[in-house]
C-alpha cells in the first residue's frame, strides 16, 4: 500500500518531458526528462514527480530523502495533536440556580481556556420533558457568554431525555492586548514627541498653570471605567 501512494523519483519517472520545478520552488519551465534528471544530479538531489497527473508531469528538485522525513513528522504531529483533543463535558439542569451557574461556568470557560471541547448537557426530568425550550434557552445563553473565546461546532439537539451542544475553543481575540498596548505605550510616545496635549513635566509652557479651567485630558480615566 505504501509503495501505491509513493512518489515516482529519478529513474522511476517514466514521462518523456516534465514541468521542472527547482529546490526553492522556481519554475524552470519545461524540460526533457534526461535534461530535468541531470539538473537534479548535479545538485546532488533528487527529482521527484509531484504533481504526476498533470500535463506534462510536475517533477521538483529535491532531498527525497529529507522531504519524507519531514513529511513523516507532520503525519506524527498530526496524530498527536487528534488524540490530545479532549471533550469535557458540563451537565446543567433546566431550571438551575444562578449559583450553580455561575460554578459550572467558571469550569467551562476553563476548559475552554486550556484548548479542550466542551460538552454541555442539559438534563431533563419528569414533566421537564415538556418544556425543551428552558434548555435550549441555557444552550444559547451560554454560547453568547463564551463567543469570545468559543464557536458552536455542535448545535443544541434532543437525545432522549438531554439536550447537548458541543463548543470548540478558539484563540483569544487580539483588540483586548492591542488596546492594552496601546494604553501602555502612549506615555512613552508622548514623551519624545513635541506635541504639547501632554501633561508630562518636562513641559516648559506656562498659561497652563494659569486659570482654574478643567483640563480636557481629564475624563480619559472616566471613560475607561464608563467603558465597562
Amino acid at each position: 500500500m505504501a509503495a501505491a501512494t509513493e512518489a515516482r523519483i529519478n529513474d522511476r519517472i517514466r514521462a518523456r518531458e516534465v514541468l521542472l520545478i527547482g529546490e526553492n520552488g522556481e519554475q524552470l519551465g519545461v524540460r526533457p526528462l534526461p535534461q530535468a534528471l541531470q539538473t537534479a544530479r548535479e545538485q546532488d538531489l533528487d527529482l521527484v514527480e509531484v504533481a504526476p497527473n498533470a500535463n506534462p508531469p510536475v517533477c521538483r528538485i529535491m532531498d527525497y530523502r529529507r522531504y519524507q522525513y519531514e513529511q513523516q513528522q507532520k503525519r506524527k504531529e498530526s496524530r498527536r495533536r487528534a488524540t490530545n483533543v479532549v471533550i469535557k463535558e458540563m451537565k446543567f439542569r433546566p431550571k438551575i440556580s444562578g449559583h450553580d451557574y455561575e460554578t459550572k461556568m467558571k469550569n467551562v470557560e476553563r476548559f475552554l481556556a486550556d484548548g479542550n471541547k466542551v460538552k454541555l448537557t442539559i438534563m431533563f426530568r419528569g414533566r421537564e420533558m415538556a418544556h425543551p425550550e428552558l434548555g435550549l434557552k441555557i444552550l444559547n445563553r451560554i454560547a453568547e457568554q463564551v463567543a469570545d473565546i468559543a464557536v458552536v461546532e455542535s448545535a443544541p439537539r434532543q437525545d432522549g431525555r438531554n439536550m447537548t451542544m458541543v463548543l470548540h475553543p478558539v484563540k483569544k481575540q487580539q483588540p483586548s492586548g492591542g488596546r492594552s498596548r496601546e494604553h501602555a505605550s502612549s506615555p512613552s510616545e508622548s514623551g519624545p514627541s513635541n506635541s504639547g496635549p501632554s501633561n508630562t513635566g518636562p513641559a516648559n509652557s506656562g498659561p497652563p498653570n494659569t486659570g482654574p479651567t478643567n483640563s480636557a485630558g481629564s475624563p480619559a480615566p472616566a471613560d475607561a471605567t464608563g467603558a465597562r
